[in-house]
């Protein structure tokens, strides 16, 4: 008689298998998420404006899935490796560093979560005290979310590091940290007599070792903050997870997976490839009229997705083939990408316009109207310097489109062309907040996408879904962190010392608004726009105030210098971005972009010197 053997499951198996169940578990849920979104905000504008009977629970309800979206989001995005990080230094290291660095990329957040899931869970419990008034549930139901969604990336973590690195790396990554860590705990009863010293040593030290050594963003946040509360004050943890929580469930903040995911759309629907090739029938036959297009493009399209990273997706496919075509070198073109970029970081619905009003307290619809001539401003300064360069090109090859193939394409775009404008008439005419606009926009996009352009790929709609959730709780999670960091440095009294510093700086408000450009620049390049703005934008905007400068314009000054910090190699993070999405190698567009850096200066400049461009239309 013969046995069977069954072979034993190789240990690399069973942490796969344990992955893919825990992608199932996470993934469908977060893409259930974004859809129950969408219908709750629409059915709340459309009972509210067509039926005139509003439902008093869809903010609610709105409210208490988008806390569950986030944190689910932020399990995938922890899972994908997909939590923003600033690899620049990271990426200069030898093979074997930068193996082990992605690895503490990893353990480190493993310390942040274990640090944060107790207080998390005290919260939650002390949430069950709250009734909520429309619902009439107990809010542990939403808040929950937040221990839940740690406790997910605790395991998400656990099996990376299983699947990514030898046990060796491994264990050299958790001392290492470990060490870190034991040191601070060693020290403590030093740290009490420093007194604000500590800000420096957590807040500047601390977070500058981790987001140099490629540590995401977010859990370099947390890990100062709750390292800082945790050993120089009585402060209890949980008060922090509440202020997390505060930061990430603004509900104007709802809009930023929604504007995701209509970014998507307009590119799967063909709306974005329609309005491209219009303006490249305009401008095709004028020399460099391709790159006068890109920038065209990239104003418009920014004024649907709201997403840098999905206005460069939907336009670099469409356009950069026929621009090599016609003899554009690789470097050039990324490196106008890259700064278009940051040029229309003010253009309506952009995430950073929404976050910083959420976080200062500055009226959405305000920066909404605001931020529309700051970039054309900069465009023409762009414009500029793409005539220069292309003043030589040989367009003899080039065939000029007919006035009838013009027309045709405008029809054809005319759709797709007229999505900005219903979106920004909805909010204008009260008929959605800023908030429940995106649900409109993405009601047209399904609806011109299926009966208008008729290509709408079902297929694509769960992975799109899930990469929205991904996008949004990585944002949303350092939204959440900075919040948390920006509360400590407040609760320390160092908001009032820089309100100080900054108030004796001499030349009054032109010499605040000169010191603003140079942090900003400097916060945009490493931090990227939404942290640093949640981070300092409480700070800052109480001096602008004070030195009566206009809230909105100050707004369009800080955002675009951000912008060319973030857009500026070598460390601003979005110039990587542009470089992913148009695969072309970061080097080819180092010397190209300086011409358009400067170009966005001078635009920048300029927007700084006349507050007219940024408050002229106002009133």
């Amino acid at each position: 008689m013969h046995t069977i053997t069954f072979p034993h499951p190789s240990p690399r198996r069973i942490v796969d298998f344990f992955d893919t169940m825990l992608a199932y578990l996470v993934e469908i849920p977060a893409a259930l998420l974004v859809v129950a979104e969408i219908f709750v905000l629409l059915a709340g504008v459309t009972s509210r404006y067509l039926l005139h009977a509003p439902l008093v629970w869809s903010d609610e309800l709105a409210s208490m899935l988008f806390l569950w979206l986030a944190m689910l989001g932020a399990v995938i995005a922890l899972r994908r490796g997909e939590h923003m990080r600033m690899t620049a230094l990271v990426s200069k290291a030898s093979p074997q560093a930068r193996a082990f660095l992605d690895v503490v990329a990893i353990a480190a957040p493993l310390a942040f979560l274990l640090l944060v899931i107790g207080p998390a869970v005290e919260f939650a419990q002390d949430e069950g005290f709250i009734t909520t008034p429309a619902l009439d549930i107990s809010n542990t139901w939403r808040a929950a979310a937040l221990p839940v969604g740690c406790a997910l990336m605790l395991a998400v973590a656990c099996l990376r590091l299983l699947r990514t690195a030898t046990w060796q790396m491994t264990i050299a990554a958790l001392a290492l940290v470990a060490a870190i860590a034991g040191g601070f705990v060693a020290v403590s009863p030093l740290l009490h007599d420093l007194g604000n010293l500590n800000l420096l040593i957590f807040f500047v030290g601390l977070v500058a070792l981790c987001v140099l050594g490629g540590v995401p963003i977010a859990f370099s946040f947390g890990l100062a903050t709750f390292g800082y509360l945790a050993l120089t004050t009585s402060t209890p943890l949980s008060v922090v997870v509440g202020r997390m929580d505060e930061g990430m469930s603004h509900l104007i903040l709802l809009s930023v997976p929604l504007f995701v995911f209509l970014g998507q759309l307009i590119e799967m629907t063909g709306m974005a490839n329609a309005m491209i090739s219009f303006l490249a029938s305009l401008l095709g036959h004028v020399r460099g009229g391709l790159s006068y297009v890109l920038v065209g493009a990239m104003y418009l399209v920014s004024g649907i997705s709201g997403s840098k990273a999905a206005d460069m997706a939907a336009i670099a496919p469409v356009l950069f083939p026929e621009m090599k075509a016609r003899g554009a070198k690789p470097g050039d073109l990324v490196a106008l990408l890259a700064a278009t970029g940051a040029q229309t970081e003010t253009i309506p619905p952009s995430l950073v316009l929404i976050t910083l009003g959420s976080v200062t307290g500055v009226s959405i619809s305000a920066l909404f109207t605001g931020g529309m001539l700051p970039g054309i401003v900069l465009a023409i300064t762009l414009c500029a310097v793409v005539w220069w360069r292309y003043r030589g090109d040989d367009l003899s090859g080039v065939r000029r489109a007919t006035r009838g193939e013009i027309v045709l394409k405008l029809a054809i775009a005319l759709p797709a062309l007229a999505l900005p404008f219903v979106i920004r008439l909805a909010v204008v005419k009260g008929v959605a907040t800023a908030t429940e606009v995106s649900t409109i926009g993405i009601a047209y996009a399904v609806f011109a996408g299926l009966f208008i352009y008729r290509r709408f790929e079902w297929a694509r709609l769960k992975p799109m879904l899930i990469d929205t959730a991904a996008l949004s709780g990585s944002i949303l999670l350092i939204i959440g962190a900075a919040t948390g960091m920006a509360w400590a440095l407040t609760q320390s009294g160092f908001s009032g010392q820089l309100a100080q510093t900054l108030g004796a700086l001499p030349g009054g408000a032109f010499m605040f608004m000169a010191a603003s450009i140079l942090v900003f620049v400097v916060l945009g390049s490493v931090l990227e726009g939404i942290p640093a703005i949640v981070l300092f934008g409480p700070l800052m905007f109480p001096i602008a105030r004070q030195m009566g400068v206009h809230e909105v314009h100050y707004a369009m000054v800080v955002i675009l210098s951000m912008g060319v910090g973030l857009f500026a190699p070598p460390f601003g993070v979005g110039y990587y971005s542009a470089c992913a999405v148009s695969r072309i190698h970061p080097d080819e567009g180092m010397k190209p972009i300086i011409g358009y850096i400067a170009a966005l200066v001078v635009g920048l400049i300029v927007v700084a010197a006349v507050p007219w461009i940024s408050i002229g239309f106002l009133h």
